[in-house]
């Protein structure tokens, strides 16, 4: 999570300090020439990511959307940090198997010994050497739509169309400022007024956002795009972690017909839902953020059955993946285990 410096000192301070989200200090790119020195290049890269981070997930869907499974191979951590951050827990030994490191700080440190801003997913690492090439959360979806299009499987949509990118900038944007980040400004802010106005700004945005898509499938142009992408990831956890956890309780998705439609119509797409693991989204907010949830309890709900009921949003009409094909089976190792879907 890119905010996130550990799980400890840094996530028991969260909540009693005025919440600032950091930029992404290592903003290299992995392009088709290369020009920041690292091309994009088959099976050269891992992508570490944290099933249960909004900003990872954005990369996982992208990644299975364009078929980059086999060109860009995925390391899963521990939803459970300690105080030196994201681990490979979940990996036989407490490895991570290619890389061989037992923390994604390692990579880190690798890069640069020391560096500012605490470690963060998703990254990328460039395998040959073991060093971090980037983990800047906002370019990296955008690069693996465009740069990364020679390596795409066929039938890939095209994520972040050429005609459409003035809107889908515009939109984005301020879906950033008052969702994605929004409810962070909310969960973690440390005083009545620094909440009010991110809890009126994130719900300000969800009704201006639930109005545009009442005769639209999709926030921009006919398809599935990017700007899909980062709205959903904050939908899919909000009655989970951030109506409660987060106090973001004016109401709940449920509660609003158009959004609530909309985020299952993109759950029940390949690539979205089947990326989604709600146990590793719960532990891990509720357990990591000691600073806002000291005893650490886990919810129990809510009812996730309601994810895979019908939407009926296909009478709006729009293309999912436009003149382009869904993607085939979730790939053998890649399942959400049983525990965390519906």
């Amino acid at each position: 999570m890119s905010d996130t410096k550990g799980a400890g000192e840094g996530n028991s301070a969260l909540g009693k300090k005025p919440f600032k989200r950091s930029k992404s200090h290592f903003a290299d790119r992995v392009t088709a020439d290369g020009r920041d020195g690292w091309p994009v290049e088959a099976g050269r890269y891992r992508l570490v990511v944290s099933r249960a981070c909004p900003w990872a997930s954005r990369a996982v869907i992208s990644r299975r959307l364009l078929g980059l499974e086999d060109a860009l191979p995925m390391a899963v951590t521990d939803p459970i940090q300690d105080d030196r951050s994201w681990r490979f827990t979940l990996d036989p030994g407490g490895r991570d198997p290619v890389l061989g490191i037992r923390y994604l700080a390692e990579a880190y440190e690798a890069r640069e010994p020391g560096a500012p801003g605490g470690v963060s997913v998703p990254a990328l690492v460039d395998v040959g050497s073991g060093r971090l090439v980037t983990n800047d959360y906002q370019q990296l979806t955008l690069d693996l739509a465009t740069e990364w299009r020679d390596l795409h499987r066929e039938g890939a949509p095209d994520l972040y169309p050429e005609g459409l990118r003035d809107e889908l900038d515009e939109v984005m944007e301020e879906v950033y400022e008052d969702v994605n980040n929004g409810v962070y400004r909310a969960g973690f802010a440390n005083s009545q007024k620094e909440y009010a106005a991110a809890y009126e700004g994130v719900f300000h945005r969800l009704e201006a956002l639930s109005r545009r898509l009442e005769d639209r499938r999709y926030l921009v142009g006919d398809t599935i795009t990017e700007a899909d992408i980062r709205l959903f990831t904050t939908l899919v956890r909000f009655d989970a972690v951030y109506h409660g956890h987060f106090k973001c309780n004016r109401h709940k998705l449920t509660e609003d017909p158009v959004l609530w439609a909309y985020a299952r119509d993109l759950y029940q797409t390949p690539g979205f839902g089947d990326t989604v693991d709600f146990d590793h989204i719960k532990r891990h907010y509720y357990r990591v953020h000691e600073g806002i949830n000291p005893t650490r309890v886990v919810p129990l709900g809510p009812d996730l059955s309601g994810w895979l009921t019908a939407h009926g949003r296909e009478e709006l009409g729009g293309r999912p993946f436009g003149d382009g094909s869904p993607p085939g089976p979730v790939r053998r190792g890649e399942e959400v285990p049983a525990a965390g879907r519906p």
